[in-house]
């Protein structure tokens, strides 16, 4: 907006702020399949990617319209500060309740988050992306946030390793672990945190670049570490039991997907938290 723009907007009727006569409140009003760069100060530095966005916020009985440009302006704000973490993503909510004159609304930001794979033999480096999806939710007082994190994993059929006279059918599997956060502790989470307790509790981790040495390796660790779908939210739920004090996760949900090797189809597992 220009400075012309800004000497004959008031001349310009807001119809949004109009009253609304129905008297019926809506709970969500906002924009999504926004795609947006986005700034991620990761563990090992600044990252720069693109984000799927989604705002909204609540809107009252008595008004007809929220302003859907100022969420927008929002993100062009957000361009301009500092890169965004967990912690940053509770301070904009605030910002956008203040902008959006609201009283409670969500933001949800989906991105991919690539981090540097050691390889465990031969030690080549490579990347590998993480699908991460990162929300606020609620009031400026009872606002919290909750992040997701997919990590692509190796899981191996224990029943299969049993029957059979050798081998097993093994598959690539998707752990999503999402977990809602202590507001004090935000400082204190990453999503690497979760990654790092998904991949460890596989059958195996999965990398964007082996040698044969690497692979023979990975092959055998998955032999030797068979995992149901089950045993997957299970073991990954217990970890997070046993981090939750040290990171400030208040509740939790684990959900696998085996993309199966012999069938035409997935097997899944969710195991929550008694809180969540």
């Amino acid at each position: 907006m220009n400075t012309r723009d800004l000497k004959h907007d008031s001349t310009i009727p807001d119809v949004q702020a109009y009253r609304d006569q129905r008297n019926l409140a809506i709970q969500r009003v906002g924009v999504r399949g926004l795609r947006y760069p986005l700034r991620w100060r990761a563990g090992d530095g600044e990252q720069h990617t693109v984000m799927q966005a989604s705002l909204d916020v609540a809107l009252p009985a008595d008004q007809k319209g929220t302003h859907m440009s100022r969420f927008v302006a929002l993100l062009e704000g957000l361009g301009q500060g500092p890169a965004l973490d967990v912690a940053g993503m509770l301070t904009l909510h605030h910002a956008m309740l203040d902008r959006l004159q609201a009283l409670e609304g969500q933001i949800e930001f989906q991105f991919p988050l690539f981090l540097k794979k050691i390889a465990p033999v031969s030690g080549v480096e490579s990347l590998l992306d993480y699908q991460i999806d990162l929300k606020t939710r609620g009031s400026h007082d009872q606002a919290y946030c909750e992040l997701s994190v997919t990590a692509p994993v190796t899981s191996l059929c224990p029943c299969s390793k049993e029957v059979s006279a050798y081998g097993a059918h093994n598959q690539r599997s998707h752990l999503q672990l999402e977990a809602r956060l202590n507001n004090a502790r935000l400082g204190d989470f990453s999503p690497e945190a979760l990654i790092a307790i998904a991949e460890s509790q596989a059958s195996s981790e999965v990398y964007g670049l082996l040698k044969r040495v690497d692979e023979k390796h990975v092959t055998e660790r998955a032999y030797d570490n068979p995992k149901f779908v089950e045993d997957l939210v299970r073991d990954v739920a217990a970890a997070l039991f046993a981090s939750k004090d040290r990171y400030g996760v208040s509740a939790f949900c684990v959900r696998a997907e085996n993309f199966e090797s012999i069938h035409n189809h997935s097997a899944w597992a969710e195991l929550r938290s008694s809180n969540w």
